[in-house]
Protein backbone atom coordinates (compact mmCIF):
# COMPACT_ATOMS: atom_id res chain seq x y z
CA UNK A 1 0.00 0.00 0.00
CA UNK A 2 2.67 2.48 1.20
CA UNK A 3 4.60 1.86 -2.31
CA UNK A 4 1.44 2.39 -4.45
CA UNK A 5 1.26 5.99 -2.80
CA UNK A 6 4.92 6.41 -2.73
CA UNK A 7 4.85 5.62 -6.81
CA UNK A 8 1.76 8.13 -7.08
CA UNK A 9 3.32 11.20 -5.11
CA UNK A 10 6.19 10.38 -7.49
CA UNK A 11 4.59 10.63 -10.44
CA UNK A 12 2.51 14.01 -9.62
CA UNK A 13 5.82 15.44 -8.26
CA UNK A 14 7.67 14.62 -11.84
CA UNK A 15 4.30 16.36 -13.66
CA UNK A 16 4.28 19.15 -11.40
CA UNK A 17 8.28 19.39 -11.62
CA UNK A 18 7.44 19.41 -15.41
CA UNK A 19 4.78 21.77 -15.78
CA UNK A 20 6.75 24.55 -13.32
CA UNK A 21 9.77 24.25 -15.70
CA UNK A 22 7.49 24.53 -18.66
CA UNK A 23 5.68 27.97 -17.34
CA UNK A 24 9.69 28.95 -16.61
CA UNK A 25 10.61 28.40 -20.05
CA UNK A 26 7.99 30.19 -21.43
CA UNK A 27 8.11 33.25 -18.91
CA UNK A 28 11.32 33.38 -19.90
CA UNK A 29 11.08 33.68 -23.66
CA UNK A 30 9.04 36.48 -23.19
CA UNK A 31 11.96 38.25 -21.69
CA UNK A 32 14.02 36.57 -24.76
CA UNK A 33 15.80 34.52 -21.76
CA UNK A 34 16.99 31.28 -22.14
CA UNK A 35 18.40 29.96 -18.34
CA UNK A 36 20.02 27.16 -18.29
CA UNK A 37 19.67 26.07 -15.16
CA UNK A 38 16.33 24.84 -15.91
CA UNK A 39 17.84 21.86 -18.06
CA UNK A 40 20.52 21.17 -15.00
CA UNK A 41 20.05 17.50 -12.79
CA UNK A 42 20.67 19.75 -9.82
CA UNK A 43 17.61 22.05 -10.66
CA UNK A 44 15.50 18.88 -11.60
CA UNK A 45 16.83 17.34 -7.79
CA UNK A 46 15.57 20.63 -5.69
CA UNK A 47 12.15 20.63 -7.52
CA UNK A 48 11.56 17.11 -7.15
CA UNK A 49 12.10 16.83 -4.05
CA UNK A 50 10.35 20.01 -2.60
CA UNK A 51 6.84 18.59 -4.37
CA UNK A 52 7.48 15.21 -3.54
CA UNK A 53 7.99 16.21 -0.15
CA UNK A 54 5.48 18.67 0.66
CA UNK A 55 3.09 16.09 -0.86
CA UNK A 56 3.85 13.28 1.59
CA UNK A 57 4.51 15.47 4.57
CA UNK A 58 1.04 16.95 4.41
CA UNK A 59 -0.76 13.59 3.94
CA UNK A 60 1.28 11.92 6.64
CA UNK A 61 0.48 15.08 8.47
CA UNK A 62 -3.24 14.97 7.95
CA UNK A 63 -4.10 11.06 8.94
CA UNK A 64 -1.43 10.94 11.87
CA UNK A 65 -2.45 14.19 13.86
CA UNK A 66 -6.26 13.57 13.28
CA UNK A 67 -5.37 9.89 15.07
CA UNK A 68 -3.13 11.37 17.59
CA UNK A 69 -6.05 14.30 18.22
CA UNK A 70 -8.29 11.07 19.08
CA UNK A 71 -6.04 9.78 21.33
CA UNK A 72 -4.85 13.11 23.23
CA UNK A 73 -8.88 13.71 23.67
CA UNK A 74 -8.45 10.89 26.80
CA UNK A 75 -5.77 13.16 28.50
CA UNK A 76 -6.87 16.48 28.42
CA UNK A 77 -4.53 19.29 31.40
CA UNK A 78 -6.82 18.77 33.83
CA UNK A 79 -6.96 14.90 33.87
CA UNK A 80 -3.01 14.91 33.16
CA UNK A 81 -2.78 17.33 36.55
CA UNK A 82 -5.20 14.94 38.44
CA UNK A 83 -3.24 11.47 37.25
CA UNK A 84 0.37 13.10 38.50
CA UNK A 85 -0.81 14.44 41.93
CA UNK A 86 -2.93 11.54 42.95
CA UNK A 87 0.32 9.54 44.61
CA UNK A 88 1.11 7.98 41.00
CA UNK A 89 3.55 10.94 40.83
CA UNK A 90 6.73 9.83 42.79
CA UNK A 91 10.52 9.19 42.72
CA UNK A 92 11.57 7.41 39.29
CA UNK A 93 7.97 6.00 38.33
CA UNK A 94 7.03 9.26 38.49
CA UNK A 95 8.98 11.07 36.38
CA UNK A 96 8.54 7.86 34.23
CA UNK A 97 4.93 8.22 33.66
CA UNK A 98 5.30 12.70 33.57
CA UNK A 99 7.28 11.70 30.31
CA UNK A 100 5.30 9.00 29.07
CA UNK A 101 2.16 11.29 29.72
CA UNK A 102 3.39 14.38 27.92
CA UNK A 103 3.85 12.44 24.80
CA UNK A 104 0.35 12.09 24.35
CA UNK A 105 -0.94 15.55 25.78
CA UNK A 106 -1.15 18.86 24.41
CA UNK A 107 1.04 21.50 25.06
CA UNK A 108 2.68 24.73 23.52
CA UNK A 109 4.95 27.50 24.80
CA UNK A 110 2.31 29.29 25.16
CA UNK A 111 0.48 27.48 27.68
CA UNK A 112 4.09 26.02 29.36
CA UNK A 113 3.33 28.96 32.62
CA UNK A 114 -0.05 27.78 33.47
CA UNK A 115 0.41 24.16 33.07
CA UNK A 116 3.66 24.92 35.21
CA UNK A 117 1.32 27.01 37.56
CA UNK A 118 -1.67 24.20 37.69
CA UNK A 119 1.20 21.16 38.16
CA UNK A 120 2.82 23.44 41.13
CA UNK A 121 -0.48 24.11 42.91
CA UNK A 122 -1.32 20.24 42.44
CA UNK A 123 1.71 19.44 44.71
CA UNK A 124 3.40 17.58 41.87
CA UNK A 125 7.18 17.48 42.89
CA UNK A 126 9.57 20.05 40.35
CA UNK A 127 11.26 17.55 38.88
CA UNK A 128 8.40 15.68 37.92
CA UNK A 129 6.44 18.82 36.57
CA UNK A 130 10.12 19.25 34.53
CA UNK A 131 9.84 15.56 33.15
CA UNK A 132 6.04 16.56 31.78
CA UNK A 133 7.07 20.09 30.13
CA UNK A 134 10.46 18.87 28.80
CA UNK A 135 8.48 15.63 27.12
CA UNK A 136 5.31 17.49 25.78
CA UNK A 137 6.79 19.99 23.40
CA UNK A 138 10.07 18.04 22.67
CA UNK A 139 7.87 14.81 21.73
CA UNK A 140 5.52 15.89 19.34
CA UNK A 141 3.18 14.50 16.52
CA UNK A 142 4.56 16.91 13.95
CA UNK A 143 8.06 16.07 14.60
CA UNK A 144 7.04 12.29 14.79
CA UNK A 145 4.90 12.16 11.39
CA UNK A 146 7.68 13.88 9.60
CA UNK A 147 10.78 11.77 10.86
CA UNK A 148 8.43 8.63 9.97
CA UNK A 149 8.06 9.81 6.49
CA UNK A 150 11.56 11.34 5.97
CA UNK A 151 13.66 8.66 7.73
CA UNK A 152 11.56 5.39 8.48
CA UNK A 153 9.70 4.04 11.63
CA UNK A 154 12.96 2.97 13.59
CA UNK A 155 14.02 6.51 13.10
CA UNK A 156 10.86 7.90 14.58
CA UNK A 157 11.02 5.20 17.32
CA UNK A 158 14.46 6.84 18.42
CA UNK A 159 13.33 10.33 18.02
CA UNK A 160 10.58 9.00 20.98
CA UNK A 161 12.95 6.74 23.08
CA UNK A 162 15.73 9.85 23.05
CA UNK A 163 12.84 12.82 23.96
CA UNK A 164 11.81 10.31 27.05
CA UNK A 165 15.00 9.74 28.00
CA UNK A 166 15.98 13.53 28.16
CA UNK A 167 12.54 14.70 29.82
CA UNK A 168 13.18 11.57 32.79
CA UNK A 169 17.11 12.09 33.10
CA UNK A 170 16.85 15.75 33.10
CA UNK A 171 13.55 15.96 35.66
CA UNK A 172 15.69 13.48 37.59
CA UNK A 173 18.67 15.91 37.99
CA UNK A 174 15.93 19.22 38.71
CA UNK A 175 14.30 17.36 41.40
CA UNK A 176 17.19 16.09 43.33
CA UNK A 177 19.17 19.38 43.49
CA UNK A 178 16.04 20.46 45.33
CA UNK A 179 15.39 24.24 43.14
CA UNK A 180 12.19 24.62 44.99
CA UNK A 181 13.30 27.83 46.44
CA UNK A 182 14.15 29.89 42.81
CA UNK A 183 10.61 29.32 41.55
CA UNK A 184 8.80 32.69 41.56
CA UNK A 185 6.85 33.14 45.17
CA UNK A 186 3.55 33.92 43.52
CA UNK A 187 3.45 30.63 41.92
CA UNK A 188 2.96 28.84 45.22
CA UNK A 189 0.44 31.16 46.19
CA UNK A 190 -1.72 31.02 43.14
CA UNK A 191 -5.20 28.87 43.87
CA UNK A 192 -6.48 27.26 40.60
CA UNK A 193 -9.11 25.20 41.83
CA UNK A 194 -10.12 21.66 40.31
CA UNK A 195 -11.80 21.82 37.14
CA UNK A 196 -14.67 19.28 36.04
CA UNK A 197 -13.79 17.00 33.24
CA UNK A 198 -16.13 16.59 30.13
CA UNK A 199 -16.16 13.50 28.83
CA UNK A 200 -16.92 13.92 25.29
CA UNK A 201 -18.83 11.91 23.04
CA UNK A 202 -17.31 10.11 19.70
CA UNK A 203 -19.08 12.61 17.58
CA UNK A 204 -17.30 15.05 19.48
CA UNK A 205 -14.26 13.59 19.45
CA UNK A 206 -13.90 12.85 15.53
CA UNK A 207 -14.88 16.75 15.47
CA UNK A 208 -12.19 17.98 17.15
CA UNK A 209 -10.05 15.80 15.75
CA UNK A 210 -10.73 17.46 12.22
CA UNK A 211 -10.93 20.98 13.72
CA UNK A 212 -7.06 20.51 15.28
CA UNK A 213 -5.67 18.96 12.11
CA UNK A 214 -6.99 21.97 10.21
CA UNK A 215 -5.72 24.10 13.19
CA UNK A 216 -1.91 22.77 13.03
CA UNK A 217 -1.56 22.63 9.69
CA UNK A 218 -2.86 26.42 9.69
CA UNK A 219 -0.04 27.13 12.14
CA UNK A 220 3.07 24.85 10.32
CA UNK A 221 2.28 24.86 6.66
CA UNK A 222 4.87 27.66 6.02
CA UNK A 223 7.20 26.18 8.12
CA UNK A 224 6.94 23.24 6.49
CA UNK A 225 7.25 24.45 3.20
CA UNK A 226 10.27 26.95 4.48
CA UNK A 227 12.12 23.80 5.63
CA UNK A 228 11.35 21.69 2.54
CA UNK A 229 12.70 24.18 0.03
CA UNK A 230 15.73 25.03 1.79
CA UNK A 231 15.83 20.94 2.09
CA UNK A 232 15.29 20.77 -1.46
CA UNK A 233 18.35 23.37 -2.38
CA UNK A 234 20.29 21.65 -0.07
CA UNK A 235 19.30 18.24 -2.03
CA UNK A 236 19.84 19.75 -5.27
CA UNK A 237 23.36 22.12 -4.98
CA UNK A 238 25.18 21.59 -1.44
CA UNK A 239 27.96 19.36 -2.58
CA UNK A 240 27.97 15.50 -1.15
CA UNK A 241 30.03 15.38 1.72
CA UNK A 242 30.84 18.74 2.92
CA UNK A 243 29.57 18.26 6.48
CA UNK A 244 31.24 15.17 6.94
CA UNK A 245 34.17 17.24 6.62
CA UNK A 246 33.03 19.60 9.31
CA UNK A 247 30.34 17.82 11.45
CA UNK A 248 31.51 14.26 10.82
CA UNK A 249 32.85 11.54 13.39
CA UNK A 250 36.31 12.90 12.39
CA UNK A 251 35.40 16.11 14.46
CA UNK A 252 34.99 15.51 18.50
CA UNK A 253 33.34 18.70 19.39
CA UNK A 254 30.53 18.27 15.91
CA UNK A 255 27.72 17.57 18.02
CA UNK A 256 28.51 20.19 21.23
CA UNK A 257 28.53 22.84 18.05
CA UNK A 258 25.35 21.44 16.55
CA UNK A 259 23.65 22.19 20.12
CA UNK A 260 25.18 25.43 20.73
CA UNK A 261 24.12 26.49 17.03
CA UNK A 262 20.65 25.07 17.73
CA UNK A 263 19.52 26.89 21.10
CA UNK A 264 19.58 30.59 20.10
CA UNK A 265 17.41 29.47 16.95
CA UNK A 266 14.11 29.75 16.88
CA UNK A 267 11.52 27.18 14.80
CA UNK A 268 9.75 23.67 15.24
CA UNK A 269 10.07 20.32 13.95
CA UNK A 270 8.06 21.48 10.57
CA UNK A 271 11.05 23.49 9.39
CA UNK A 272 13.39 21.52 10.61
CA UNK A 273 13.27 17.92 10.30
CA UNK A 274 13.56 18.02 6.39
CA UNK A 275 16.41 20.48 6.77
CA UNK A 276 17.99 17.71 9.10
CA UNK A 277 17.14 15.08 6.71
CA UNK A 278 19.77 17.07 4.15
CA UNK A 279 22.26 16.96 6.90
CA UNK A 280 22.00 13.34 7.25
CA UNK A 281 22.29 13.16 3.50
CA UNK A 282 25.86 15.19 3.25
CA UNK A 283 27.47 13.16 5.82
CA UNK A 284 25.77 14.64 9.54
CA UNK A 285 25.48 11.71 11.15
CA UNK A 286 22.27 10.88 12.63
CA UNK A 287 23.18 11.23 16.66
CA UNK A 288 24.26 14.75 15.93
CA UNK A 289 21.34 16.11 13.26
CA UNK A 290 18.96 14.68 16.47
CA UNK A 291 21.04 16.72 18.89
CA UNK A 292 20.61 19.64 17.06
CA UNK A 293 16.90 19.39 16.10
CA UNK A 294 16.08 18.89 19.71
CA UNK A 295 18.44 22.18 21.07
CA UNK A 296 16.22 23.72 18.81
CA UNK A 297 12.64 22.37 19.03
CA UNK A 298 13.21 21.90 23.34
CA UNK A 299 15.43 24.91 24.28
CA UNK A 300 13.55 27.86 22.03
CA UNK A 301 14.25 30.96 22.80
CA UNK A 302 10.23 32.02 22.84
CA UNK A 303 9.85 29.08 25.55
CA UNK A 304 12.11 30.21 27.65
CA UNK A 305 11.30 34.02 27.60
CA UNK A 306 7.54 32.62 29.06
CA UNK A 307 9.08 30.05 31.49
CA UNK A 308 11.20 33.40 32.90
CA UNK A 309 7.59 34.15 34.50
CA UNK A 310 7.45 31.79 36.28
CA UNK A 311 11.51 30.36 37.12
CA UNK A 312 13.72 32.47 38.39
CA UNK A 313 16.94 33.36 36.69
CA UNK A 314 19.17 30.62 38.45
CA UNK A 315 16.72 27.62 38.00
CA UNK A 316 16.08 28.69 33.98
CA UNK A 317 20.00 28.53 33.70
CA UNK A 318 20.25 24.93 35.59
CA UNK A 319 17.18 24.22 33.42
CA UNK A 320 18.80 25.05 29.94
CA UNK A 321 22.28 23.82 30.81
CA UNK A 322 20.75 19.92 31.94
CA UNK A 323 18.73 20.49 28.82
CA UNK A 324 21.99 20.94 26.88
CA UNK A 325 24.19 18.83 28.51
CA UNK A 326 21.60 15.60 28.39
CA UNK A 327 21.05 16.33 24.65
CA UNK A 328 24.90 16.72 23.60
CA UNK A 329 25.49 13.22 25.59
CA UNK A 330 22.62 11.67 23.94
CA UNK A 331 23.73 13.17 20.29
CA UNK A 332 27.07 11.05 21.19
CA UNK A 333 25.58 7.70 22.30
CA UNK A 334 23.50 7.98 18.91
CA UNK A 335 26.41 8.91 16.90
CA UNK A 336 28.51 5.16 18.48
CA UNK A 337 25.40 2.82 18.59
CA UNK A 338 23.96 4.42 15.15
CA UNK A 339 27.59 3.77 13.49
Amino acid sequence: MFSAIDWVLNEIANGLSYGLTSLLRWISSLFGLNPVFLNSEHYQGAVNFFFYDSMKIFLMLSVIIFIVSIIRGFFPPERTKKLLGEGKAKGLLGNIFAALLGIVTPFCSCSAVPVFIGFIEAGIPLGITFSFLISSPMVNEVALVMLWGLFGWQIALLYIATGVTVAIIAGIIIGKLRLEKYVEEYVYNIKMGDVDIVIPTWKERLIEARNYVDEILRKIWIYVLVGIGIGGIMHGYAPTGLLAKYAGKSNPFAVIIAVLIGIPLYSNAAGTIPIVKELTRLGMPMGTALAFMMAVTALSLPEMIILRKVLKPQLLSIFISIMAVTIVIIGYLFNMVLG
